[in-house]
């Protein structure tokens, strides 16, 4: 299996029109909630994106979005201290999560970040996919799996997407997938698709956006 090989075919020219188009739309920050009643009332379908502190979460929806400081971008570990909420053309909802594994703030408010997100997750019945971001750089680490098990007991569906894909070489990055593809049949609420992007060169910018327009119209 390579980065080409994936377990589903290239959107089509179609699919990538659509996504093309969606995400050409405007998208607008929302809210952002660090307790349960702040998160907002909506019926949008929504995709979240999860991942460590600094895989290159707001970047991804930046170059997604098209925008450059939708979501804000930082080196500081843990500067996404709450679940921030943007609003795609009244179609689709965003939701960018705390990254986890921070390494400069207190245990105290890891614990309070955790317990918002997994209240999230639990709670959120128009969440169509969480988009667990790996640094194509590391792979997958502990934490990474720590959240896999918490996605798989709560059945919420969730896809790999691989970031920062342009600084590793291509028998890296096929290795990479092909590891995935082998613990995926393990991971009951794992989506068996795995994203290559770079939000730098624009690599799966495209089809990344083919494939969320997609849970969009589903919904």
């Amino acid at each position: 299996m390579t980065a080409e090989d994936t377990a589903y075919t290239e959107p089509s020219p179609e699919e990538l029109e659509i996504g093309r188009l969606l995400f050409a739309k405007e998208c607008t920050f929302v809210l952002g909630a660090v307790k349960m009643e702040h998160i907002p009332t909506t019926s949008l379908p929504e995709i979240a994106f999860a991942g460590r502190s600094n895989v290159g979460k707001s970047s991804l929806i930046n170059a997604l979005t098209r925008r450059k400081a939708l979501a804000r971008t930082s080196n500081t570990p843990g500067r996404t201290q709450e679940i921030n909420f943007f609003n795609l053309d009244e179609r689709l909802m965003i939701a960018d999560l705390p990254g986890f594994g921070y390494a400069r703030v207190s245990k105290s408010r890891v614990v309070e970040w955790t317990k918002l997100v997994n209240d999230y997750l639990r709670g959120r019945p128009q969440l169509r996919r969480v988009l667990l971001l790996v640094d194509a750089r590391h792979g997958l680490k502990s934490s990474d799996e720590g959240v896999m098990k918490m996605l798989n007991v709560a059945a919420v569906s969730y896809q790999i997407v691989l970031t920062k894909c342009d600084k590793i070489g291509k028998g890296a990055l096929d290795g990479l997938i092909e590891g995935i593809a082998k613990i995926a049949p393990l991971n009951t609420a794992l989506h068996p698709e795995v994203i290559a992007t770079s939000s730098r060169k624009g690599m799966g910018i495209e089809v990344l956006r083919a494939r969320l327009a997609h849970l969009s119209e589903d919904a």
